[in-house]
């Protein structure tokens, strides 16, 4: 099996999260097969109605245990201009297209190492899913199923080959202020959404400090961060705004409670809306509440990937499918060829020497915790 044949295949196919992913798996199921996994599928709808699925292939005794590569099949959309995106352009030592980095350089590397390694005593296990770019959200179905206990696992991102052990959890709500409409110039028959917001914001700033109090030195920052990322309201100039809604995201360090922001923002929003005088209502909706991950330095997969890539292990600040595999039962850590500077951006590439050392890392994780 040709690693960078088989990745460009992989880029070649637009598995943008909004598309279904079902052509992505029947590629990798192919593959699969052809190297003497077992398949299955979960299938679901999504919320627009997209058919969506999570491929799981196993190779050995249908049992517990073993090692799992854990790698999602869906990207972030791109640029139409980007005229490489789905090519797999090959150019100075390196591979060009959607995904290249986040995360199918991880997929074809995994493949490889599979094809690699001999078949050994404890299952080997790879898990293709669906929606990790929009929450995790296969992983989260896995997880829910229950089927699959692996008792490693290396969970593919962008990592530049770094093992990541722990990451901060994220979770985000969605605020929508209801006003009264009027006409401007009489601001006394209606009751504008937008300057209750407005209100809003100053007690989100007392929030993001009471948050930044518990800190975690394994991190950059060391704090639970925070972020409005989106907001809309009103509809002209001249009218009294009937409505205002955004996002409010924050992303929790390890050992507090994801919750604890959203109760804040949630009190917040009540005094906001008592001070109107019940002119203007609001409505909190959570959209993800993901704790964050920690797996400790000293197990046995952390040092291993620490030995064979001779990085050392450390943390990140954004989210991965980490805290729904360690939910499986792994002893599991993030790893994978790739820049995650480069991702999620037009020019998205991955080094072809990096692809290479990831599949030869992978293939010796196989011959060590499948026996």
């Amino acid at each position: 099996m040709d690693l960078v044949p088989l990745l460009r295949s992989l880029i070649a196919v637009d598995s943008t999260s909004t598309r279904s992913n079902l052509p992505m798996l029947d590629l990798l199921e192919r593959e699969a097969r052809a190297l003497g996994f077992e398949t299955r599928r979960q299938a679901w709808l999504d919320a627009n109605g997209v058919e969506k699925g999570n491929l799981v292939c196993r190779r050995g005794p249908e049992a517990g245990g073993g090692l799992a590569l854990v790698g999602h099949s869906d990207c972030v959309p791109f640029d139409p201009a980007w005229g490489e995106a789905l090519l797999g352009v090959e150019r100075d030592g390196r591979i060009y297209g959607r995904g290249a980095a986040d995360t199918k350089g991880f997929l074809a590397a995994a493949l490889v190492a599979a094809s690699r390694a001999a078949p050994g005593r404890r299952p080997l296990s790879l898990l293709f899913t669906a929606d990790e770019e929009i929450g995790c959200l296969g992983a989260k179905r896995l997880l829910a199923e229950g089927r699959v206990h692996p008792r490693h696992a290396i969970v593919g991102e962008p990592t530049s080959l770094t093992p990541v052990r722990a990451h901060k959890g994220y979770c985000a709500v969605e605020v929508v202020f209801t006003g009264v409409e009027g006409h401007s110039a009489y601001p006394e028959v209606g009751a504008s959404a937008i300057h209750a917001a407005g209100r809003l914001f100053p007690e989100l700033e007392k929030i993001g400090e009471a948050l930044r109090a518990e800190v975690d030195g394994a991190f950059s920052p060391p704090h639970t961060t925070w972020n409005v990322g989106v907001i809309q309201g009103g509809k002209a100039r001249n009218i009294i705004a009937g409505e205002c809604r955004f996002t409010y995201e924050w992303r929790p360090i390890p050992g507090q409670d994801p919750r604890k922001a959203l109760r804040l923002v949630e009190d917040a929003c009540a005094r906001v809306a008592q001070a109107n005088g019940g002119k203007v209502q609001v409505q909190v909706t959570p959209l993800r509440t993901d704790a964050a991950a920690v797996t400790p330095a000293e197990a046995e997969i952390v040092r291993f990937l620490e030995s064979e890539s001779g990085n050392r292990p450390t943390t990140v600040p954004f989210g991965t499918e980490l805290p729904e595999v360690i939910g499986l039962g792994a002893e599991a850590c993030v790893f994978g060829p790739g820049d995650i500077r480069v991702a999620h951006r037009t020019g998205e590439y991955v080094e072809i020497a990096q692809l290479e050392q990831a599949a030869g890392i992978l293939t010796r994780a196989i011959e060590r915790f499948c026996g």
